[in-house]
């Protein structure tokens, strides 16, 4: 260190490090203090705890409706960087036990539920944005949209609800148009169409929505717009009314309340809706009765961090009146799954293609009991194997989609996307029946 010779002040850095220094000195600082070393073994017991427990088996669970994100390649350039914290959030050991706790501590402490990633404030964003660039589109989203909104009475509805209707992915002309190209394609190629809509929960039970929530006047625009226009020029099935008639024989909704699906009452509701459409008259004799009660995992709780399930009433069917034809059908239908076995009175004889979402989850057991030959396969296989959903199609003598409102509000099916529709309306050109 050199000496000022006007002022005989030190100047510059001292020859030794700053903690080597006598503690008397005037640049003397210590190598860790008390602060810095707990600091240090503070975030030394965060990142390599959870690394020991995936060392050591502990694996986060899926506490939402899809697989934790996959950790990301190197080859995606800077996607690699902007991957690995979603990659990080989705994968930290014991992270529903941290949620459970956030959402403790919020509504402890301050009484209100805790953001994880959204936001709850009811700052208005009420009318349907026409078109918006992506920027636009997710500062929209950041700014207010909610996974779950929290109604009264404990009831549960899925925030992209009302993010789908005020921030649809396609304008709605879109849908309906392709709505109506599917169909003209289906029935030019000498085949019945039919297109089954399963209305959203909060079209059939907004009465326990929360008084103000964002974008609550653009849902129901949007909604009152779609189904006005899905049944008259899509001419869509409307089982609205099939699904009031079942809730007042059930005395209570046929949604449950901390799930975004129908009951098995809606289910059933849907099938009957469907087989009267194909062959009218054919459910004059059909006779459910309540069979077992089965407990369902609920949807929603776990995109809050917590758990729940729901008692569900199943029925047997019997189309003739007499005998039960229903039966359970545990395996999903991402491939294409057939249903045949049903005979006699009271049964569909034609031969039935659908392309259906997991609201048909709950009408697959009467489907098989009041269908003699049905084949189902899920709609996203549209968007990863379109040839298996056209084979579907041109197998069969009546085309039946079914797809959840949200999908087509938002214009999300993938169905109706342009690769999708054009493939299938080539097939189904192929094969005239």
């Amino acid at each position: 260190m050199s000496t000022d010779p006007r002022a005989g002040r030190p100047t510059g850095l001292p020859p030794l490090p700053e903690s080597m220094l006598p503690k008397e000195h005037a640049f003397y600082r210590p190598r860790h203090s008390g602060h810095q070393r707990a600091a240090g073994v503070t975030a030394l017991v965060f990142f390599v705890t959870p690394l020991l427990l995936f060392v050591v088996g502990v694996r986060p669970p899926s506490i939402e409706n899809r697989e934790p994100a996959k950790f990301p390649s190197v080859t995606d350039g800077w996607g690699f960087f902007t991957g690995l914290s979603k990659w990080a959030d989705d994968n930290l050991p014991l992270r529903d036990v941290a949620v459970r706790a956030s959402d403790g501590i919020s509504r402890g402490l301050f009484g209100e539920p805790p953001p994880l990633g959204q936001r709850h404030d009811t700052q208005p964003v009420q009318a349907a944005v026409p078109n918006p660039g992506d920027e636009d589109r997710e500062k929209l989203r950041a700014a207010g949209f909610p996974k779950v909104i929290e109604g009264t009475d404990g009831w549960l509805y899925l925030g992209y609800d009302v993010l789908g209707a005020c921030l649809p992915e396609r304008p709605m002309d879109d849908v309906i148009g392709a709505m109506k190209e599917l169909r003209a394609a289906v029935e030019s190629s000498g085949r019945e169409f039919v297109l089954v809509v399963a209305p959203d929960k909060t079209t059939m039970v907004p009465e326990h929505l929360p008084a103000e929530f964002v974008g609550a006047k653009c849902l129901k625009d949007a909604h009152d717009t779609f189904w006005r226009r899905a049944v008259e020029e899509g001419e869509a099935l409307d089982i609205r009314p099939a699904l009031r008639v079942a809730a007042d024989r059930r005395g209570a909704p046929v949604y449950p309340s901390t799930d975004t699906h129908w009951t098995y009452e809606g289910g059933l509701a849907m099938t009957r809706a469907l087989a009267e459409e194909v062959e009218p008259g054919v459910t004059a004799s059909w006779k459910a009765t309540p069979a077992t009660v089965v407990r369902r995992d609920a949807d929603l709780p776990p995109l809050l961090g917590k758990t729940g399930d729901n008692p569900l009433q199943t029925y047997d069917l019997a189309p003739d009146g007499k005998t039960v034809q229903s039966r359970t059908v545990d395996k999903a239908f991402r491939e294409p799954l057939r249903l045949t076995g049903a005979t006699g009175k009271g049964v569909v004889k034609a031969k039935v293609g659908m392309v259906a979402d997991s609201f048909t989850l709950f009408a697959t057991q009467y489907l098989t009991g009041g269908f003699a030959d049905l084949t189902v396969v899920h709609s996203d296989t549209a968007g990863t194997s379109v040839a298996e959903v056209a084979d579907v199609l041109v197998d069969s003598d009546v085309v039946v989609i079914q797809a959840a409102e949200r999908s087509l509000v938002s214009g999300i099916n993938p169905v109706l996307s342009r690769t999708a529709l054009d493939a299938l309306k080539s097939e189904l050109a192929k094969h005239p029946r």
